[in-house]
């Protein structure tokens, strides 16, 4: 008799043992006043209404440049090294020494202000020209002095018009720009391509003080993503650092992160193995996000709280198709309830022991 009473005041001292909370219990007091989370039962409409509100956890989608085109010529920076000859028919020319017909200007510097220095002509503005554009120029300037004067003009590229390739490729470095139709693909191929051990890899560009982010997959196959470069650009290759978090009664607990710029609670639900069939509550599906305060909103364009449940019932049509349609952002968390009927069970299960204790006690 005294096993009896020890194992029902066990029953009634000890919390049941559970891997994961109830719907219940994670939003009990949520019609309160002083509550300080917001639930929004995600339907069909809400999802729709949602997916207008402020992003969190990233800007809500990825800023690109747009494409255009140029020409076969690289265009001349500051820092470029420019080497010139001069060619004079005359045979009393006032540029070349005696017995010569040319003249040669070996790897004049282009200046900070794009200008060139050339004797007999003084500084010339080249920045921003193509090599055949200067050499027009500088004949011009030359025909006061050396009426039919050719010139003959290469050019160096300098680091102002070249590519820095960081991270993410086969050989990280500086690739000089050869012509103005230089895209961002072929110089990625001239790198050795992206490293294939990335996740997800994400391509960031960073020019003239902005960022511009792509996934590699976008980038790979849509033709008007490959966009031209220009020098002083920088190219960063990384895997995409945005996740989720799954809880509960699912197949996986981890930080999941995402393979593609979107990602709905369904497919969530599927990239955390799924719902645990003897523990899981498929009325409870809970999606926990924060919103920063500037969002907050009261005629519906944003949520009225901070803290915002997001409540999915996967055991109707309505529920299974808002599951299709609502986006998960990075940051949520995708938490997976536990069904009341494991708490039943195991109470019915703590209960069969305590009088299995009884009925031995009894024989005893």
């Amino acid at each position: 008799m005294v096993l009896v009473c020890v194992g029902m005041s066990a029953l009634a001292a000890c919390s049941i043992p559970r891997g994961a909370a109830l719907q219940s219990e994670v939003l009990r007091g949520q019609t309160d006043d002083t509550a300080d989370f917001q639930v929004v039962h995600v339907t069909r409409t809400t999802a729709a209404q949602v997916a207008h509100w402020p992003p969190t956890g990233w800007p809500g989608a990825y800023r690109w440049l747009p494409n255009s085109s140029g020409a076969n010529s690289p265009l001349i920076a500051s820092g470029d090294k420019i080497s010139l000859v001069i060619w004079d028919p005359q045979s009393n020319s006032l540029i070349a020494a005696e017995g010569q017909r040319s003249v040669t200007l070996p790897n004049l510097t282009v200046s900070p202000e794009g200008t060139l220095f050339v004797p007999y002509v003084g500084d010339v503005s080249v920045r921003g020209k193509t090599p055949s554009q200067v050499r027009t120029e500088i004949e011009t300037a030359l025909a006061p002095t050396v009426p039919s004067a050719q010139v003959q003009l290469t050019v160096e590229v300098g680091r102002l018009n070249s590519v820095d390739i960081v991270t993410g490729v086969g050989r990280a470095g500086t690739y000089p720009l050869m012509d103005r139709n230089t895209t961002i693909l072929s110089l990625i191929a001239q790198a050795g391509g992206v490293e294939t051990t990335l996740r997800n890899p994400l391509v960031r560009l960073i020019r003239d003080g902005h960022t511009y982010e792509i996934r590699s997959e976008s980038l790979f196959s849509e033709a008007s993503k490959n966009v031209l470069m220009k020098g002083g650009d920088k190219i960063f290759v990384e895997e995409d650092r945005r996740f989720f978090t799954a809880l509960g009664a699912s197949g996986r607990e981890d930080l999941i992160y995402f393979d593609r710029d979107e990602v709905t609670a369904m497919e969530a639900l599927s990239r955390a193995g799924g719902l645990v069939d003897a523990r899981a509550d498929p009325k409870g599906i809970l999606v926990l996000r924060n919103y920063d305060a500037k969002a907050l909103r009261r005629d519906g364009s944003g949520p009225k709280k901070s803290q915002v449940v997001f409540a999915i019932d996967l055991t109707s049509a309505a529920g299974l198709f808002a599951a299709r349609s609502f986006k998960i952002n990075p940051h949520d968390t995708v938490l997976v309830t536990e069904s009341p009927m494991i708490v039943t069970s195991s109470v019915i299960g703590l209960i069969g022991s305590a009088f299995g204790l009884r009925n031995q006690a009894v024989s005893d």
